[in-house]
């Protein structure tokens, strides 16, 4: 299988075929482990159209991993310094892409925003990667609005 891709900004046209990714692998690999409350709300948060609003703003950043003209992967940014969303299709898993995501975001916000640090609340199918990318837990697993997430840090 071909694992070359390239890791940029997403343009305005690229949003819709992010968040179907977001959630068509939230659905695979996530929703068994969330109330239906937490499936509705996840559901709700990628079809919101003022997050969408936001991102053409410049308010919500979204980054994608594009192979032949295909996202393969997407993380986006909020308040600046917190990983909102990092999804990768399931077919191109283990490949390095989410580990490119982390470190195009780290280099990001190191250089063009100054910050020092990086959040992420992540999800049960997520801690192990994000332990593995060099964060740390910031307090115990937590379920808010019926989603699951160990809040986490990564200095840069």
């Amino acid at each position: 299988m071909e694992t070359s891709f390239q890791v940029r900004c997403a343009y305005r046209n690229e949003w819709q075929e992010a968040m179907t990714l977001a959630w068509q692998t939230f659905l695979r690999f996530e929703a068994d482990v969330y109330t239906p409350e937490g499936v509705k709300n996840f559901e709700n948060f990628v079809t919101d159209s003022t997050l969408y609003r936001m991102f053409i703003m410049g308010n919500y950043q979204l980054f994608v991993a594009v192979m032949r003209n295909r996202i393969v992967g997407m993380i986006t940014l909020r308040d600046s310094t917190h990983i909102s969303l990092l999804f990768v299709d399931e077919r191109y898993h283990r490949q390095g892409i989410g580990r490119a995501l982390i470190r195009y975001l780290a280099d990001y916000l190191a250089t063009e925003v100054g910050a020092g640090r990086m959040t992420v609340n992540a999800s049960p199918y997520g801690v192990e990667f994000y332990h593995r990318m060099g964060f740390r837990d910031l307090g115990p697993e937590t379920t808010r609005d019926g989603i699951i997430y160990t809040p986490m840090e990564f200095i840069l």
